[in-house]
């Protein structure tokens, strides 16, 4: 049997008290909460893991480039109970990463459109097609990807062995091609670090234009958080033509990035609250008292973004919510009644043709993610890799196997 290196997470399965677990969960081991299950988490690099092979409908890609996503560090990182803090649907043991691009090397039986050679990334949403929600266009949403009953369907990197590695198999539903941005890029190089990139990028794509329904040119865009998604949010809002982007973003290096990626305006709200100011003050301060006409959630802190965004909506306002977090919030519902307001929920990245845009948007030369790519490591040092990323000191970790 061949083998390969692998990034895996493993955990306890350990049902936190109070949590009220079914048995389809606990026969098969792919649970909705997964910090409410997943206790003492480790990450480990498996050097003789079994390579995939391909199946019917289904491609083999050699990895190239993986990034480094907040879920999976949250995956290691725990409350003072031991229970890892990433709150979604998962399974473990996995091989983690989903943020990915690669080059072909062999394809199952009934593959049509992509063949042995083709550079490709792919969606992390492994949606069935067949369901309600996936008739209706709610890909994202896909009941089999969500139920604990069914083991075909579910998250690459969370339920399903993910690209972390130096092979990882996935249906060819979910491929796209990449070979379009060695125009603009010039080397396979930076072309599979773009595309591990297009995934994230989709994400802030989605939550903004598909989900928010976009924004006028000339409008003021508010992005909370400058990790990856938040970043990406910035960069596509400048290219959309929005007329004033203001971000807001705590750590030294993502400030800088964000100014790269092109925000106009970058506030430290901790430095703000040294002199005294809330960051609401600085948005209507900027926008002349008008506020912002759409805020993108990005930062998963919900406690300290939703009042700030609250007292900043224009008229007319929407805020995109991107960041996840098991936390309960209260909602002044007034003021999206009287600022003709709403909040729009946003998860993941497929339908809508949403890896094709970000991709014609990079190959067209409009944005240019790999600027926040500020770390590289090879697979044998993910575990430093893993380590440099809890510090937070990035703006992406790319591993290239």
């Amino acid at each position: 049997m061949s083998t390969m290196r692998a990034a895996v997470v493993k955990a306890d399965f350990v049902i936190r008290e109070g949590y009220e677990i079914s048995q389809t969960e606990l026969r098969t081991r792919k649970v909705r909460e997964g910090n409410k299950v997943w206790k003492n988490p480790k990450l480990v690099l498996d050097t003789e893991y079994p390579k995939p092979k391909p199946g019917r409908g289904e491609v083999l890609i050699r990895v190239k480039a993986c990034g480094i996503c907040g879920s999976d560090i949250h995956f290691i990182e725990t409350d003072e109970a031991g229970y890892m803090i990433y709150p979604g649907l998962t399974k473990f043991p996995v091989v983690i990463g989903h943020e990915f691009s690669g080059v072909v090397e062999e394809v199952g039986e009934g593959v049509k459109w992509i063949k042995p050679g083709d550079m490709v990334t792919s969606e992390e949403m492994m949606w069935c097609g067949q369901c309600d929600p996936c008739r209706a266009g709610y890909l994202n949403h896909c009941i089999l990807l969500n139920d604990p009953g069914n083991l075909e369907f579910g998250e690459l990197g969370f339920t399903h062995d993910g690209a972390m590695a130096d092979y990882v198999v996935v249906k060819e539903k979910y491929v796209w091609k990449i070979d379009s941005l060695l125009d603009v890029y010039g080397s396979e190089e930076k072309v599979f670090e773009a595309g591990s990139l297009v995934e994230p990028t989709s994400v802030s794509y989605h939550a903004i234009f598909n989900r928010a329904g976009g924004f006028k040119p000339g409008a003021y865009v508010v992005v909370w958080g400058a990790g990856p998604i938040g970043l990406a949010a910035i960069a596509l809002s400048k290219a959309s033509g929005a007329g004033k982007v203001i971000a807001f973003e705590i750590s030294p290096v993502r400030i800088e990035l964000a100014k790269q990626m092109g925000a106009d305006y970058v506030f430290n709200p901790v430095e703000l609250e040294k002199k005294g100011m809330q960051p609401y003050e600085k948005i209507l301060d900027v926008t002349g008292g008008e506020g912002a006409d759409l805020h993108v959630e990005a930062a998963g802190a919900p406690e300290k973004t939703l009042p700030q965004m609250q007292r900043s909506l224009a008229i007319g306002g929407k805020i995109a919510w991107i960041g996840r977090a098991p936390t309960e919030v209260p909602i002044y519902l007034e003021i999206f009644q009287v600022r003709r307001s709403q909040l729009f929920g946003s998860q993941g990245h497929s339908g809508w043709s949403t890896f094709k845009n970000v991709i014609r948007l990079m190959a067209a030369g409009k944005i240019d993610m790999t600027k926040i790519i500020t770390s590289r490591f090879n697979l044998d040092d993910v575990e430093k890799a893993f380590e440099r990323a809890h510090k937070r000191i990035d703006g992406k970790i790319t591993i290239k196997p």
